[in-house]
This record gives structure tokens, C-alpha cells and sequence, in this order.
């Protein structure tokens, strides 16, 4: 009666599996498989949107026990092993009868499941060892398919589309944040921006993005990320202010997401409220600075280069032009990182910062986010997705990187 909007091709699936059991052989090599729960790691894994778990093991079947759902997820994915279960109890019968039997150490993805579920799996499921698997999953999800990156080039065409050809034309000083972001949503719809986007990060939230008026762009911010914002309201500090006019002589910073069958892309794009002969020289200084920050570390995005020594060059750029004050934030907005990984979720692995030395590997998407707050102006500078390739940074999200003029 049904059929599904998608089916994800089994030979994808498998190579996921594969990827994933490698990463875990170094992650966790005393597992002997690797169980997840988010619905993100779920629908990875199996190609359905799921409720419920996800059993990887080391050897044997993969086997998804669903909560709900188990119609849909026949129609969605190519899995053979699909069981309904009720209760954290059932699965070590439930697994041991599918033939893939719980090992008596498990890797977990211990960040999809809240403290209350996870001590309630424990109390359910016992004889068993659980050991952290993120990692393993997290180094999966960086490195991307043909398939994927299919996605998420047409994603990053479309959303380069929306903010320099399409936006402009319908964005006039004298709007609010609000009215703004409005007319961004308008255009992100009509190129088939799906409209719900996702962070994996605990607790974080986004919708749309940032959209930042004039001093808005250094308003104190929650959001780990440069950009400040005032946002809708103290209880969704998200989107752009009905309060806060878009004035002449003011930047519009939009830091805004775009989302096309489940993969996303990453782009800020920065408006002038008047001729673009009128920014001033302070303004135009920092945003070539961060382009040329950004043109950098892209040439750098290769396989075998090390993210924390491309973050280490774009702080001794900073250091260099005199300019590190306000760089990547002002104040409290600062933030220690120059890009991340991204894909089905806004906030992937790598991170462009101190700490991540392992080798970036061809197929890995980053999105590049040089930015600098000017006190009592506002916020200027980039962010643009990027493929890695053997020959550098491939951009997704355009090439041209300017600050547009609005009159």
C-alpha cells in the first residue's frame, strides 16, 4: 500500500558497517559490538528515522529492535533483522534469538541516552559490560560517501543560491531580525530546505541560525558559536529580535543553516546596510582578513593534515595582522575553534581547534567559520562548508565570499 520516499541503497549501509566495526576495533577492541539509541545514530545505521536500538556486532547480523514504527522502518531500510520490542529487558533474548547475541562487552553510544534511560537499561540488561563507542561512531559519520556528498553538494548549491542571488533582493534597511529571517525562511523553503535541522551536541538547539543586526552580532550568547544574538526571546534565544531594526551603515550577519535529505551545510553570509562603497575601513579589513583565514585553511584541507595545526595558523594570522582581539568573538562570545565537522548534524567530528590531531581523511566535510566582532558595529566575516579532496578544500556553499551591499 506504501512505498517509501527513500530506500537507502544496501551497499551503503554495509559500508557504514564496515567503517564502523574498524573504528571500533581501535576504539573499544575488547567489544563485541556496538549498541546505539539517538534516532540520528539509528537512522545512520539502518536508513530509518528509528525508536529504539541498534545492534552492531563485531561478527554476525546487525539487528534494529524497534519501540515503534516497525512498518515504516520495513518500507525505509534494507535491514533483514527487524524485531518490535517493549521494554530495555527483552534484549538480550531478543538479540540472542535474532543470532546476534549481546557480548559480555559492549560499546555504547553513551551520548544517546539520558542519565535516567541509561541507569534503566543497566538495571534491565545485566552481565553486561558497557565501555564508551562515540568515538567510533563519531569517525564514521566524519568520513563521507559518494552518496552522501551527493546530498550535500546540491544542499550547498542551493543554500549558496538562497543567500547571494535570491535573499538580497528582498532584504531592505528598516527590517527587523525578524522580518529578515522571515524573508530567509521564504527563500529556503522555496529551494527545498526541509526545515528542521539538527545539533548533537546534548541539549543544543537551532532553528534557521543566527541573524544579527548591527550590535546584535556581539549580544552575549549561549549558542557556542562567535556570533551573538538577541533571538526571538530569553526562552529561545534563537533566530533574529522583532525589536532590533536592521539601521543604514549597520551589518546583517546571517548565520544560517540549510538542510536537503537530512544532510547540512553551513554558510554565514554578511549584508551592508547601504552601498558597499560605504563600509568602513575597520569593517572591510576584518572581513578580508577572515576570507583570507579562511582561504587558508581551506588550501590546508587535505588528507593527512592535522585540524589543530590549521586552528594554530589561523590564531598566529590573527596574532600577526593585529587583529586577534575580536577574532572568532568578543568578549564571552569567543570561542575556541575555527570550524567543525558537519553533516546530519550541524555540529560533526572533526573540529578545526587544539586537541584534534588525528589526520583529516578525504570524503570529510567542515565548515570553516572565520569570524570577528567589532565593538559597537557588530559582526563581520565567513562560514562556508567544505569537501576535503586531495587537492585541498573543495567549497560546497559557493565562491564568492563578499559582504553584499543592501539599498
Amino acid at each position: 500500500m506504501f512505498e517509501a520516499l527513500e530506500r537507502m541503497p544496501m551497499e551503503e549501509l554495509a559500508r557504514r558497517h564496515a567503517a564502523c566495526r574498524s573504528h571500533l576495533a581501535r576504539v573499544a577492541p575488547e567489544a563485541g559490538g556496538l549498541a546505539v539509541f539517538s534516532r540520528l545514530a539509528i537512522y545512520y545505521l539502518t536508513g530509518t528515522w528509528g525508536n529504539g536500538v541498534f545492534w552492531l556486532p563485531v561478527e554476525g547480523e546487525p539487528v534494529y529492535l524497534c519501540r515503534k514504527g516497525i512498518e515504516r522502518a520495513r518500507l525505509e531500510s534494507p535491514l533483514a533483522a527487524m524485531f518490535p520490542f517493549k521494554s530495555y529487558s527483552e534484549l538480550p533474548a531478543l538479540l540472542r534469538e535474532a543470532g546476534s547475541p549481546l557480548s559480555e562487552v559492549a560499546a555504547a553510544e553513551m551520548s544517546g541516552l539520558t542519565w535516567a534511560l541509561s541507569d534503566l537499561l543497566l538495571s534491565r540488561v545485566t552481565g553486561v559490560r558497557f565501555v564508551p563507542g562515540d568515538l567510533a561512531l563519531a569517525r564514521t559519520m566524519a568520513v563521507k560517501s559518494d552518496w552522501e556528498l551527493a546530498k550535500m553538494r546540491l544542499c550547498g548549491a542551493r543554500h549558496d543560491k538562497g543567500l547571494r542571488e535570491v535573499l538580497p533582493a528582498l532584504l531592505r534597511p528598516g527590517m527587523t531580525e525578524r522580518e529578515t529571517a522571515h524573508k530567509a525562511w521564504e527563500v529556503f523553503f522555496s529551494l527545498g530546505h526541509m526545515g528542521h535541522m539538527r545539533m548533537g551536541a546534548h541539549g543544543e538547539e537551532i532553528f534557521l541560525g543566527h541573524v544579527a543586526a548591527g550590535d546584535s552580532g556581539n549580544y552575549p550568547s549561549v549558542f557556542n558559536g562567535p556570533v551573538g544574538l538577541r533571538g526571538e526571546h530569553p526562552a529561545m534565544t534563537l533566530m533574529g529580535s522583532a525589536g532590533k531594526v536592521w539601521m543604514p551603515g549597520e551589518p546583517l550577519t546571517m548565520d544560517i543553516g540549510f538542510v536537503l535529505e537530512g544532510y547540512h551545510t553551513d554558510k554565514t553570509q554578511v549584508y551592508w546596510a547601504g552601498p558597499e562603497s560605504g563600509v568602513p575601513d575597520e569593517a572591510r579589513r576584518a572581513h578580508d582578513f577572515c576570507i583570507e583565514v579562511q582561504t587558508r585553511v581551506a588550501e590546508g584541507l587535505r588528507p593527512g593534515a592535522i585540524p589543530s595545526e590549521l586552528y594554530a595558523m589561523a590564531m598566529d594570522m590573527a596574532r600577526a595582522s593585529g587583529l586577534a582581539e575580536g577574532f572568532m568573538g568578543l568578549g564571552g562570545n569567543k570561542v575556541n575553534f575555527l570550524g567543525h565537522g558537519i553533516g546530519l548534524a550541524i555540529d560533526g567530528w572533526p573540529v578545526v581547534a587544539r586537541g584534534f590531531d588525528e589526520p583529516l581523511e578525504v570524503g570529510m566535510t567542515l565548515a570553516l567559520e572565520p569570524k570577528h566582532g567589532i565593538p559597537g558595529l557588530g559582526m563581520v566575516g565567513v562560514e562556508n562548508t567544505f569537501e576535503v579532496t586531495a587537492a585541498g578544500g573543495a567549497c560546497l556553499t559557493g565562491s564568492r565570499y563578499d559582504m553584499l551591499g543592501v539599498e
